[in-house]
């Protein structure tokens, strides 16, 4: 009998140094896109899918993830009250409420395999949701509704995957080969890490969330007692033994779906002018703005012609 996967687990202890100096103070999961952090995306998305309690595992150095999520401070509560912008003290108190937030410091191995260890008592024998505080798959239904009725069918794990659209893909992702069961789900044979499109055993690259089940830990604890020294710990040498023993783990092709991996700069770049021209507030003013630098750019080519 289908249980309903109620929990999800989400990495935040980085440092993201691949935006420092910015991040040397602010979390990388707290980048804007307009006006909210990344990660507040990621767990709107979940609880649209029917989350009620997120586990965040963190380091010393992202009580600001915290702060967010927490209840807004008598200070700010007064000073929104005095200047009569209740719309926006209606809007923190939303997100405060959101869901059961679970805080978890990271401690173990260098690699993402890690905070899994860390939740674990947490979990327990329920199926999971682990997905990343930095990056998404930008679709309509969102991508953990579609990962959720995928494992309602199956009640197998279940990785999120899209096609890969360039041949730098293939030294980013991981990429899956198998037997396709149904129109975008593959029941996987192998799974390969940044394979280089010529060793890739298909087009379909493993990003941005998955979900688990229980049996995960006990393939990380064979992992983790194998782990040589300096090796990093990572989660899909567990999912290879998990295939090794012919247990069933699906990738599922993300419909409708664009791939935002905002721990680049440039694609962060790119999801903040697609969430700008998406906002209520900016859309129109941005789009106009665009368009005008489109244009000053175009002359600018032709005088250097």
């Amino acid at each position: 009998m289908y249980k309903a996967v109620t929990k999800a687990v989400i990495p935040a202890a980085g440092f993201g140094t691949r935006f420092l100096p910015q991040t040397k103070a602010m979390p990388k999961e707290m980048l804007p896109l307009v006006d909210k952090p990344i990660i507040q995306y990621v767990v709107e998305n979940l609880v649209e899918a029917g989350i009620k309690d997120i586990i965040i595992v963190t380091g010393y150095h992202k009580r600001a993830i915290e702060d967010h999520f927490d209840y807004p401070s008598s200070e700010l509560v007064q000073n929104l009250k005095n200047g009569k912008k209740d719309h926006l003290l209606e809007e923190l108190e939303r997100i405060s409420y959101l869901a059961n937030f679970i805080y978890v410091r990271q401690k173990g191995p260098y690699g993402n395999g890690t905070p899994l260890i860390n939740v674990r008592d947490i979990i327990g024998d329920e199926a999971f949701v682990y997905t990343w505080s930095d990056d998404l798959i930008d679709s309509s239904p969102n991508e953990f509704i579609q990962l959720i009725n995928v494992y309602k069918h199956y009640g197998t794990p279940v990785l999120a995957s899209v096609r890969a659209s360039n041949d730098d893909d293939y030294n980013r992702w991981g990429f899956v080969g198998g037997r396709e069961i149904d129109n975008g789900i593959i029941d996987i044979s192998t799974i390969i890490e940044k394979p280089g499109k010529k060793n890739a055993p298909s087009n379909l690259g493993n990003v941005s969330s998955f979900i688990f089940t229980p049996d995960i830990f006990n393939y990380l604890d064979e992992v983790l007692a194998n782990l040589k020294p300096k090796q990093e710990f990572y989660y899909n040498d567990a999912i290879k033994l998990m295939i090794r023993d012919s247990k069933k783990v699906l990738a599922v092709e993300i419909k409708n779906g664009s791939f935002l991996d905002m721990g680049n700069k440039l694609e962060y770049l790119k999801a903040v002018t697609k969430f700008g021209l998406r906002h209520p507030d900016t859309g129109a003013a941005y789009k106009k703005y665009l368009k005008e630098i489109s244009k000053i750019t175009k002359q600018f080519s032709k005088d250097l012609l």
